[in-house]
């Protein structure tokens, strides 16, 4: 029997990322491999599981836990996820090694320390490697939240795509405002609170077409999106790829990708919390002012598929640098939010208007605090994260506020100094 097709809302899909570390110095451990094989007898890529399936990309002290179908809503995931959680926490104590949160380890030397996963889809990563050198931070030292969204075109076509797309568009240069957690990398404070989106946007920088803006280009349809999309990102890097190992659409590197043989637009901005109901706070919220947008309910949908790149482009650079005290000041933009205050505001102060303007679930952390709240209050983790350290770190200072981000993962709990 043929599963019915997905529309806008419909379900989710969600993906967390973590590193493996050792549970002492909290230096990264590619053992993946290994604890994959301690519970599935051998070396896989993937464990299914009923609710949430483990796998593993690219690195091999990265596991990524996703849920095995798509959902129908984000209720009830939290618990699954952190159940997931502490039973891989569990298989790697006897290995001594535990699961690290955070968009990006604070002090990998990922040139010395990068190991390529060596088992299956290896011919893939090998080809990333050869093309673009995975060995540096945009490669082998992120880890992210990805957020998946349905889309449908049985009755119109590219209606249901070209809506969600343009939507996803306005919302992207936001998220780093209330979920960037990557503020220190080899060791320091950079002085920018999303690392992780700064490195991303130019780890592929050989092959612009790759990663383009990270905002997606202004296309609504199949068609559009194969021709300046698609296109011009395969004939870049043929030269490089001769054999087409990298010739899919998993090629495509932009904060938001279409993923047409699986109906549905994946996010990739968002970085990793300190657990997961931080995560999938931030997603609630996503998924809510998604929807408003959708609807039109602020804005005219061709008001919302008008603006180009460049505008979006600056608000992203400006959040992932200063996340929720970046300042907007682009009228148009902020129109088609439905922003109607001064001509210039935090851009957590428009996150507390849109989330008030939409209908956003609570999703409580296992002491009963709204995640939310806390972002709304006091800043994303990256601000709490800088707050709680020094202007010049020492290791022992980084260890010991990344172990109790450890503590967090394990026990579902928000990271929240007094």
């Amino acid at each position: 029997m043929t599963a019915s097709p997905l529309h806008l809302f419909d379900a989710v899909g969600v993906e967390l990322e973590y590193m493996i570390v050792d549970d002492q110095r909290l230096n990264v451990s590619p053992m993946t491999d290994r604890l994959f094989q301690q519970v599935a007898g051998e070396i896989v890529s993937d464990i299914e599981h009923d609710d949430i399936d483990w796998s593993n990309e690219l690195v091999s002290h990265v596991v990524e836990l996703k849920t095995a179908r798509p959902a129908k809503s984000l209720d009830g995931l939290v618990e699954r996820f952190q159940k997931h959680v502490q039973t891989i926490n569990g298989e790697l104590k006897s290995f001594g090694g535990r699961l690290l949160p955070t968009a990006m380890h604070p002090w990998m030397d990922p040139f010395n320390e990068m190991h390529l996963w060596p088992h299956d889809s290896h011919e893939i990563y090998a080809a990333f490697n050869r093309i673009f050198d995975c060995r540096g931070h945009g490669w082998a030292n992120l880890q992210s939240m990805h957020l998946n969204l349905p889309f449908c075109g049985d009755r119109k076509p590219d209606d249901e795509f070209g809506r969600l797309h343009a939507a996803i568009r306005l919302v992207l240069p936001l998220l780093p405002a209330i979920a960037a957690s990557s503020p220190i990398m080899d060791a320091k404070r950079t002085g920018l609170l999303d690392n992780r989106l700064e490195v991303y946007r130019t780890n592929a920088r050989r092959l612009k077409s790759v990663v383009g803006c990270v905002i997606p280009e202004p296309v609504f349809t199949r068609g559009e999106y194969q021709q300046q999309i698609f296109e011009p990102m395969f004939a870049e890097i043929a030269p490089y790829d001769p054999a087409g190992v990298l010739r899919d659409e998993f090629l495509n590197a932009r904060g938001a990708i279409a993923r047409f043989s699986r109906g549905s637009i994946e996010i990739r901005v968002i970085d990793i919390q300190e657990c997961p109901a931080v995560d999938l706070a931030v997603a609630q919220a996503t998924v809510a002012v998604l929807k408003s947008l959708v609807s039109e309910r602020w804005s005219a949908l061709a008001e919302q598929q008008s603006l180009p790149v460049e505008p979006l482009h600056e608000v992203f650079l400006a959040t992932l640098r200063d996340a929720d005290e970046a300042v907007i000041s682009n009228p148009d933009y902020l129109k088609l939010l439905g922003w109607k205050g001064s001509s210039a505001v935090r851009a957590i102060d428009l996150w507390q208007d849109l989330i008030c303007r939409s209908e956003v679930s609570v999703t409580n952390d296992s002491t009963g605090i709204d995640p939310l709240q806390i972002i709304l209050d006091s800043g994303p983790l990256a601000r709490r994260l800088t707050d709680a350290l020094p202007d010049e770190p020492s290791h022992e200072e980084l260890l010991m506020v990344y172990r109790e981000l450890a503590d967090c993962l394990a026990t579902g709990r928000v990271f929240v100094r007094s």
